[in-house]
């Protein structure tokens, strides 16, 4: 394996395995996955869909060019093999998570580090027995992983401070909140947050104080708004006003010593509490389904770190552009394909216009991705561009032919129509539906530019090459009847 490729290990693919699937994917990792279920390989790809849905949100006309590659190992020992990070998510027993650690710590290199997710168990519980347990640690997420950044960093009485260090960087890498926790401790630090607020919640529902959908729209409305941004304790910092944090402080001790909560007593897990929540929780939801409910999650938290990215504060402070954290080139692609496919997805459902089809500005963002696709897999991707070259767009011409509903599937055909040392004519062709019917078509002038010198440069000879050889495989195709027409009414 070439030192240039990142290899991460997933071991087991749930709703937190297969989220972490996701985000190393979108950070450029290779991940092998190792998960006997049947269904592993479907749900997987059913969450990696749910992200690809939120990048395009969260970083609308730019692309990723190629993510890392996803397979799926017959072994633990397959799946850890290469791998710098190796991601347990297994069920949340003891005992499980001791035999698969020590499996991964008979397989592992001496540089890999190992991360668990468990929520509550005690990482010098989990790594007694097994080899390496200097490299083993609690590296425990939230729900969706692959949009929320946090992640709580725990090490064991084994775990070394080298692994605790490389361990944070890798996460920080993959555009997370790595966040160290120095004593071990049940449950770690979010989960006993969590544990105290939903504790109260029960009773508050038990006793008829408030139903689920009234909490609900407590945090929502208020608590969850606030604390999204700023936080306990900076919250509570602004409630002192201008006597600070102290006067906070002064004012609201008194408050602690009164019986407002039942946080040390668990409410008596009865038939009729259960019912009521769930009956509650349905009427609140109003008929929604997980499926749809997961959307709006992933929608509104793509949105909210958009807003977070604009203020540079709080979560979107750790966004990164994937096309950032991708460190090596891909391998080249099939250039003697033809047709040449660039780009293939379906039509997401905030690219609708309000005819429910394909807005006009959607067929320019795909022929960008389809263009970027064209220009990674020639050797002028992320890493070319961060050595100050690239690829200016200077003239486009779209044709729009016919519509496409939300959810159809498209794809783009390219042709290299022409090149030289400083320029390329490229031409796509969008085709989607069941029927492949043509859908638009994109004309574009790119010219190589030095962008340290800020001005045309001539391409080196990697990309002259690979964009002959492309040439040279559709030498033989007739030259697309659009190619070079102008918009124009005849003068009356």
């Amino acid at each position: 394996m070439s030192a240039s490729v990142k290899k991460a290990a997933v071991i087991g693919g749930g709703v937190i395995g297969g989220g972490w699937v996701a985000r190393l994917m979108t950070a450029g990792f290779d991940v092998s996955v190792f998960d006997p279920h049947p269904q592993a390989e479907k749900y997987i790809n059913d969450v990696i869909s749910r992200n690809e849905a939120a990048m395009l949100r969260l970083w609308p006309g730019q692309t990723t060019g190629q993510r890392g590659k996803i397979t799926y190992a017959e072994t633990i020992g397959e799946a850890v093999d290469g791998a710098m990070l190796v991601q347990e998510s297994v069920p949340e027993r003891l005992e499980l998570k001791q035999t698969i650690h020590q499996e991964i710590g008979e397989a592992i290199s001496d540089q890999a580090v190992i991360g668990s997710s468990t929520s509550g168990l005690l990482p010098s519980d989990i790594q007694k027995q097994m080899p390496h347990a200097d490299r083993m640690m609690v590296a425990h997420p939230y729900n969706p992983v692959y949009l929320l950044p946090v992640v709580e960093i725990v090490g064991g009485e084994k775990t070394s401070q080298n692994a605790i260090d490389t361990a944070m960087q890798i996460y920080s890498d993959m555009g997370m909140k790595p966040v160290h926790i120095t004593k071990e401790i049940d449950a770690f630090v979010g989960d006993r947050l969590l544990e105290a607020m939903w504790r109260e919640s029960l009773w508050l529902v038990k006793e008829g104080v408030a139903t689920a959908g009234t909490i609900d729209d407590i945090v929502r409305h208020g608590l969850g708004m606030r604390f999204a941004q700023m936080g306990q304790f900076m919250t509570y910092r602004l409630g002192g006003g201008e006597g600070g944090f102290r006067h906070f402080l002064e004012q609201f001790e008194p408050s602690l010593k009164w019986p407002w909560t039942k946080l040390m007593d668990v409410p008596e897990w009865t038939d009729n509490l259960v019912n009521s929540i769930v009956s509650q929780s349905d009427e609140h939801t109003g008929g929604l389904s997980v499926s749809e409910l997961e959307t709006i999650r992933d929608n509104n938290l793509v949105d909210f770190l958009k807003v977070l990215r604009r203020n540079d504060w709080g979560a979107g402070k750790t966004l990164k552009n994937p096309a950032d954290m991708i460190s090596q080139q891909p391998d080249q692609m099939d250039a003697s394909a033809v047709p040449l496919i660039t780009w293939q997805g379906v039509v997401h459902e905030d690219w609708a216009d309000y005819n429910n089809h394909m807005t006009e500005f959607r067929y320019l963002e795909v022929f960008s991705m389809a263009t970027d696709k064209l220009l990674f897999g020639c050797g002028a991707g992320p890493v070319y561009v961060k050595q100050g070259f690239s690829f200016y767009t200077v003239e486009t011409h779209i044709r729009h032919l016919d519509e496409i509903a939300i959810g159809e599937p498209i794809y783009v055909e390219t042709r290299l129509i022409n090149h030289d040392t400083k320029k390329l004519h490229l031409y796509h062709d969008m085709y989607g539906g069941k029927e492949k019917r043509h859908l638009a078509s994109g004309e574009h002038m790119l010219l190589h530019v030095d962008m340290n010198a800020g001005r045309v440069a001539p391409m080196p000879d990697h990309l002259t090459q690979a964009f002959a050889h492309i040439a040279n495989a559709q030498s033989e195709l007739p030259l697309p009847d659009a190619a070079g027409a102008a918009i124009g009414m005849k003068r009356k």
